[in-house]
């Protein structure tokens, strides 16, 4: 597995980030705090989301953004993948807005599904990816810092065989299962044999053949007391009928008897009601002559010449007529008082708004002649400042005359002292180092002379050709504190050259700004006096307009005063037509209400002929009452001839012996049901029985079958049970030896020297190392720089033993160090150089390495460099060319 691609948007430091990921090894350089460690993170987050993170979502995405995204392509057993994850900002959190995954056949869709499917793709999840292919920064002492338990977690679970113990597990749990399971079915069946016994001592099928024998019986004395029930009740009805018929008659008796009474009641009612019609006629042929007489009255008292319908209607139509008419006039009159009463109102109003205005222009007026005098002031404090600006400027040009430079010419003439110092300083430097060595090597061989050993190879004094040059450095060190004394008082020199020279740019710099300043204010004098002559012209402009608008005031008030007279005329002739108006009206209600009269006399000759009517049909409907009245009568008669009072007492006496019998019988019947009943609910309870002692035998025998089952499957469960342990035992000791040789093999190549033998881990992860001397340490109580070599073999060794596996070559992730030399010494990092090689050589596809030691670049394939700009703290990353690579190797060597 490799990773080929990933994109970056808002991640962390990065604004926009785009790499590509060869096969080789690739060193990702440059300074501390740059944002290196930020592209491995980016990797890991794509492909297993929060789980690889240290913080939260928060910590993603870049300092106000509102959204990220992470791009992550990826080949894997020769299949090429693609991650996709965009979080965006939710308020005060940040959200997984959207993760995908696409493959050749696969996709999915949502964080959970992406990173359940990279675990089994990878078969690692998170912790074991950074316990195997993942040294992150400041993790390099992991594995040997934990404890045994630990450690052998976590190479356990890397070489899979912590699925072997899980399995195990399940295994002791399905045996602990199956056992509960067995001793609750042996309860069961033994419980099952109680009930059978029980059950069987109770003779069912006798007691059954009993029960059955005497409910037949009691069944038959029921069936006898039911055919003499059914004659009682025929009995019954029989003199029922009799004494129903009788009443029948009796009721339609005393029905026609009620049906006289009320047609007679009617007759009287109607009557009644017809001679109180006849009063209603009397009255309402009185008040018609009182209708009559007032409408005479009214008719007099109008033009009408007579109360007919038409000439009352001609006549209302005239006055409506003359009504409209008038509040036509009324309204124009009016309308005209309004127009002229509001023209005079706005003559009025504008009047005082040219008061208003002409006062305000005199005012405006003083205020423009007053800041005309102070701005005069001002010019003339502006035209004393251009003085004094020119007075300045002069003073500061001057300083140049006796200058080595030109006034304009300052900044470069800096520059130049500031370039001949630093070279200066730069030869004094490598003349102190020089010395320095120099120094050093004169007082160790005087060290060695006077231990009698020769200073160049260490040998006894007599007979070394090399004493001779003790001389030459010691001539060589004059030489060289005469020249340091030289250069100091050079850059000396150069020091106060360079002060002069910021002196005279500081120089230049004001004589810009003053002249800057004097453009600024000559301006300003210029505008000011234009704006004095603008000044002047408004304020004279300003009194005649005044003036000018005072005289309209007087014009105005007139012509306001003529506009209200107008208007007062014509609300007098609006009145006299209201008046008018209202005489009008009153003729109009006169004829109205005589109108209403000639109405109100039609209605009541109406009424009287209505009551006439009504008293015809009374009299007519008490006809047709009296008929139905004999009739009824008659039919009472015949009635009464047919009613036979002594076969109705024989019917009563029959139906008491019936009604008697049917009480008697139903209590024998009901005690018989009930008894029937009993003997029902036993024979039943009984079959029930039965047939629960038949469930039981089937329960019992399928329950034994099941024992029988559990019992085979619980000696399973311990055997599987037994299998996985023991099959763990052997695969781990299998990997130790494995993993033991080749962590072997990786230590003696990153630590070549005498002191250490070998290493031996054994069957619970326990590491330990062995001096030549057979010593055993642990390696807590190796130095610093041993200890990570130590931990970074174990981490290439577990690595090794992963990607053979155990059936051949396993498609594993890259190797990634991040930050690995933090920990080691200069000689230290060359070791850790030839562990990536040896990685390589045994067929590591992809090492990627974050550093910012330049000696690692030596075993780079490809250099990425990444660089954080400090203005906006954003991080870029770039791919070196193979001159920049081959650059950064030269500067290693020479360091």
């Amino acid at each position: 597995m490799r990773f080929d691609r990933v994109r970056l948007t808002n991640f962390k430091p990065y604004a926009d980030a785009d790499l590509e990921l060869r096969d080789g090894v690739t060193v990702i350089h440059g300074l501390n705090g740059s944002g290196k460690s930020s592209l491995l993170e980016a990797c890991f987050f794509a492909l297993y989301g929060s789980k690889a993170l240290d913080g939260t979502l928060d910590d993603v995405v870049t300092n106000g953004e509102d959204e990220a995204e992470i791009d992550l392509q990826f080949t894997h057993d020769g299949a090429e993948y693609h991650v996709h994850r965009r979080l965006r900002r939710s308020g005060e959190r940040v959200l997984t807005a959207d993760c995908t995954l696409d493959g050749p056949d696969e996709s999915r869709d949502g964080a959970e599904a992406v990173r359940e499917f990279v675990t089994d793709l990878l078969r690692m999840d998170s912790e074991a990816f950074v316990n195997c292919a993942y040294v992150r920064q400041g993790e390099v002492n992991k594995l040997i810092n934990a404890t045994p338990s630990q450690r052998q977690d976590m190479i356990d679970d890397l070489l899979q065989l912590g699925r072997l113990e899980e399995y195990r597990e399940r295994a002791s749990e399905a045996r602990l299962g199956v056992n509960d399971v067995l001793a609750d079915k042996r309860g069961g069946l033994a419980e099952l044999d109680s009930q059978i016994e029980a059950k069987e001592e109770q003779h069912l099928h006798g007691r059954l053949n009993e029960l059955q024998s005497e409910l037949g019986e009691v069944e038959g004395e029921v069936e006898r007391f039911e055919e003499q029930r059914e004659t009682a009740r025929e009995t019954r009805d029989e003199a029922t009928a009799v004494l129903d018929a009788h009443e029948e008659k009796r009721a339609e008796l005393d029905s026609l008897s009620d049906e006289i009474s009320e047609l007679k009641e009617k007759i009287a009612a109607d009557e009644r009601r017809r001679e109180s019609h006849r009063e209603e006629i009397h009255e309402t042929r009185e008040r018609i002559d009182d209708l009559r007489a007032e409408l005479d009255e009214v008719v007099a008292d109008t033009s009408l010449p007579s109360a007919e319908a038409e000439a009352v209607s001609a006549r209302l139509d005239e006055l409506e007529a003359r009504r409209e008419e008038l509040g036509e006039e009324m309204h124009d009159l009016r309308r005209e008082a309004d127009g002229f009463r509001n023209q005079s109102t706005n003559l009025g109003e504008k009047a005082e708004e040219n008061e208003r205005r002409a006062a305000s222009k005199r005012e405006r007026a003083d205020e423009v002649e007053a800041e005309l005098e102070q701005s005069q002031a001002d010019l003339e404090d502006r035209r004393e400042r251009l003085d004094e600006l020119d007075e300045s400027i002069a003073e500061l040009e001057a300083r140049f005359d006796d200058a080595p430079v030109a006034l304009g010419d300052a900044d470069e003439h800096l520059a130049e002292r500031e370039s001949e110092r630093e070279e200066r300083r730069e030869e004094l430097n490598s003349v102190r180092r020089e010395l320095r060595s120099v120094r050093d090597r004169v007082e160790e061989a005087e060290r060695l002379l006077e231990e009698g050993k020769c200073p160049e190879c260490g040998q006894d004094l007599d007979g070394s050709p090399h004493v001779s040059d003790l001389e030459d450095d010691r001539e060589r060190v004059a030489e060289l504190e005469a020249e340091v004394e030289k250069l100091e008082a050079e850059v000396e020199e150069l020091d106060s050259a360079v002060d002069a020279a910021e002196a005279l740019g500081a120089t230049e710099d004001a004589v810009e700004r003053k002249r800057s300043n004097r453009e600024n204010v000559a301006q300003l004098v210029e505008d000011r006096a234009s704006d004095l002559d603008g000044r002047e012209a408004e304020a004279e402009r300003l009194r005649e307009e005044a003036e000018e608008l005072e005289s309209q005031v007087t014009e105005l008030r007139e012509v306001a005063e003529e506009k209200a007279e107008a208007a007062a005329e014509r609300r007098e002739e609006a009145e006299e037509l209201e008046a008018e108006r209202e005489s009008v009206a009153d003729e109009r209600e006169r004829i109205e209400r005589a109108g209403e009269l000639r109405d109100a006399v039609a209605d009541a000759e109406d009424d009287i002929e209505r009551l006439r009517e009504k008293r015809a049909t009374i009299e007519e409907r008490n006809d047709e009452r009296r008929e139905w009245l004999a009739d009824k009568r008659a039919t009472q008669s015949e009635l009464e001839e047919t009613v036979d009072e002594e076969a109705v007492e024989t019917a009563r006496a029959d139906r008491e012996r019936a009604e008697n019998y049917l009480e008697q019988v139903e209590a024998k019947l009901e005690e018989l049901r009930e008894r029937r009943d009993g003997l029902q609910s036993e024979v039943g309870a009984v079959e029930n029985a039965i047939e629960e002692l038949e469930r039981l035998r089937e329960t019992r025998e399928a329950l034994a079958e099941r024992v029988n089952a559990l019992e085979s499957l619980h000696a399973e469960t311990e055997e599987l049970e037994s299998m996985y342990g023991d099959l763990r035992a052997e695969l781990r000791q299998r990997n130790v030896e494995s993993l033991e040789r080749m962590l072997n093999e990786t230590f003696d190549l990153v630590y070549g020297n005498d002191a250490y033998s070998r290493i031996r881990l054994d069957g619970e992860y326990e590491l330990t190392v062995f001096q030549k001397d057979g010593q055993a340490l642990d390696p807590e109580q190796l130095s610093g720089g041993e200890r990570a070599l130590f931990n970074l073999s174990l981490r290439c060794a577990i690595y090794r033993l992963l990607a053979e596996g155990i059936d051949g070559a396993a498609p594993m992730p890259p190797l990634i160090l991040d930050e690995p030399t933090v920990f080691l010494d200069s000689g230290h990092v060359s070791r850790l150089v030839d562990l990536v090689e040896e990685m390589r050589g045994l067929g590591v596809a992809q090492i990627i390495i974050v550093s910012h030691d330049d000696e690692l670049v030596g075993a780079a394939d490809d250099l990425v460099t990444v660089e954080k700009d400090a203005t906006t703290n954003r991080s870029t990353v770039e791919r070196e060319t193979a001159d920049a690579l081959r650059a950064v190797e030269a500067m290693a060597g020479d360091d």
